[in-house]
């Protein structure tokens, strides 16, 4: 038997065939957007929006999965009608405004180019007004709506998002019968569903986005909603009452698709996740387990048992019963650029490509921790944990006449892996047991320097997933056990993931250094971050430059 993963990136879709017996990748094809920048529909006067067109969405689902099965054919021992359920991840949060027909208004011939009535991209921080507002009137009236994400709303999330866009864009949201998340909308176009009130609806998106949790009732209350328009409290009873784990189905492939996609008719479709929520489950994630996606942004997953009691843990993002792991608590955090902060320096600043990647790569690992004299800060999306703050913006500290462009890519490498290490202290702080942490993602697999420098300024043992598509592999996982390939979740990982024989353990010297580059990044980090409004900096530089002495 085989299951279909597809996984839905800020670039591109990939769909994944993998054997359930031991996850063997048969077939793998990659549809890249054509829209915008690299697929993300921007806005020169606005560098917070970020939005995508659904009609790559559509094309993307059938020109990768007919890829993925073409390739497939080609291996002994496969055939389209061994493929027994699929699976789907997304971004998030990624709304889409949707007619009384789940159409999406962007591909209706009014709409077509106006930005507001995209699919709204996880990375559009437009809402940062709308985010700060939510978070104002939450402390107020609804104080545990924010204990359950950290103690503020983001101006990545849903409601923000569908504010900012009554406020900006009010013929856009009168438009739209609904909105529907990216990773709820295309299973539902799967299995045909041609009415918003009948998706089902994942708690993943639901409860880590959009403050439904069924501790009190689902969706916020209209009351409360009304606080912030009374639009939206009208919206809510056209969105949904129950949200689910992935223990329940999506629903069945309908014949148009399957007839569009080469498959056959009714395969059970696995409920919709973001996409780091099934790559943790790609990975293997289990208590204790704790998984670091690491692409663009970086998402970092963890799982507690819902047989036990978890604290609300300030500056995380998410903690939501049912969400990534069945039968677990599901504990997100992350930070809001990795990747792009490399390839802001290399491809923006110094106006390189790949090959300059991989020569600031090699010149970087040449140099010890601390030889570089700098410090940055993580920030050049804002921070997303573990102060909620999409205002804030990045900052180098140390350069002088003789500093390079390598040292300086070093520095950034250095800022991505100081950021993780406060997440990780804050979850230890809580409770939440980390025995070992597994990466996945494009950089944790081509980029050996930064993983060293992970362990080294963490303390921890690196592992990497064997799979280069754990996100695709997690929903094929999924669709898995959905499809009785496996009786539940433990059983389908220890079978159908592994980690790479390679991994990266903390060098005693290198962490002794890191731990006093990471004491001053604590400095800058709460100063610049309000935490410590009285701090004293005049030491930092100076701290750095005896450091670079050795």
């Amino acid at each position: 038997m085989f299951t279909l993963g597809l996984d839905y990136g800020t670039n591109s879709v990939r769909a994944l065939i993998v054997r359930c017996a031991d996850g063997a990748e048969f077939g793998s094809a990659v549809f890249n957007y054509p829209s915008g920048h690299q697929g993300v529909l921007l806005d020169p006067r606005d560098h917070h929006l970020a939005r995508q067109h659904p009609g790559d969405h559509l094309a993307g689902l059938e020109q990768a999965v007919r890829g993925a099965l073409a390739i497939a054919r080609k291996r002994r021992g496969f055939s389209a009608d061994k493929i027994v359920g699929l699976g789907v991840d997304t971004t998030g949060s990624s709304p889409i405004p949707v007619d009384a027909r789940n159409v999406p208004l962007a591909l209706q011939k009014k709409w077509r180019g106006n930005l507001h009535a995209q699919c709204w991209l996880w990375k559009d921080h437009t809402s940062v007004r709308e985010a700060a507002q939510i978070t104002a009137l939450a402390r107020k009236h609804r104080p545990q709506f924010l204990a359950k994400c950290g103690g503020a709303y983001s101006s990545e999330w849903f409601w923000a998002k569908l504010w900012h866009c009554r406020n900006v864009a009010p013929k856009v949201f009168a438009a739209a019968h609904s909105w529907v998340e990216l990773a709820d909308w295309i299973p539902a176009v799967l299995a045909g569903v041609t009415a918003p009130e009948q998706i089902v609806r994942g708690v993943c998106c639901a409860g880590h986005k959009a403050l439904y949790a069924d501790d009190w009732g689902g969706l916020p209350d209209k009351k409360f909603l009304a606080l912030l328009d009374p639009q939206l409290a009208a919206l809510r009873d056209r969105l949904y009452e129950k949200a689910h784990d992935a223990t329940v189905p999506a629903g069945k492939l309908c014949a148009a698709w399957a007839k569009k996609l080469g498959l056959p008719a009714g395969l059970p479709i696995a409920i919709g996740e973001m996409d780091v929520h099934y790559g943790a489950i790609g990975c293997g994630v289990a208590e204790g387990v704790l998984v670091k996606v690491i692409g663009t942004s970086s998402c970092d997953c963890g799982v507690v048992s819902a047989k036990k009691t978890v604290r609300d843990i300030p500056g995380i993002s998410g903690i939501v019963k049912g969400a990534i792991l069945p039968g677990h608590y599901g504990i997100e955090a992350g930070q809001s650029a990795v990747g792009d902060i490399f390839k802001w320096w290399v491809e923006v600043v110094c106006k390189g490509d790949g090959a300059m990647h991989a020569a600031f790569t090699a010149e970087a690992a040449k140099l010890k921790p601390g030889a570089t004299g700098l410090l940055a800060l993580d920030w050049n999306n804002g921070n997303r944990n573990l102060l909620g703050d999409p205002l804030l913006t990045g900052l180098l500290l140390g350069q002088t006449l003789y500093t390079t462009p390598a040292e300086i890519y070093r520095a950034l490498l250095e800022a991505t892996a100081f950021g993780a290490r406060a997440i990780l202290d804050r979850l230890r702080e809580y409770g939440v047991r980390t025995d070992r942490i597994v990466c996945a993602g494009g950089i944790a697999e081509k980029n050996p320097l930064l993983m060293q420098i992970y362990a080294d300024v963490t303390g921890c043992t690196m592992q990497v997933s064997a799979s280069s598509q754990a996100c695709a592999l997690g929903s094929a996982i999924g669709a898995a056990v959905l499809a009785g390939a496996h009786r539940d979740f433990p059983s389908a990982q220890k079978a159908m993931t592994s980690v790479r024989p390679k991994a990266y353990r903390s060098i005693r010297a290198h962490q002794k250094t890191y731990d006093q580059l990471y004491a001053l990044y604590r400095q800058v980090h709460d100063a610049f971050g309000g935490l410590d409004q009285s701090a004293d900096l005049s030491g930092v530089m100076k701290a750095l430059l005896a450091l670079k002495r050795g």
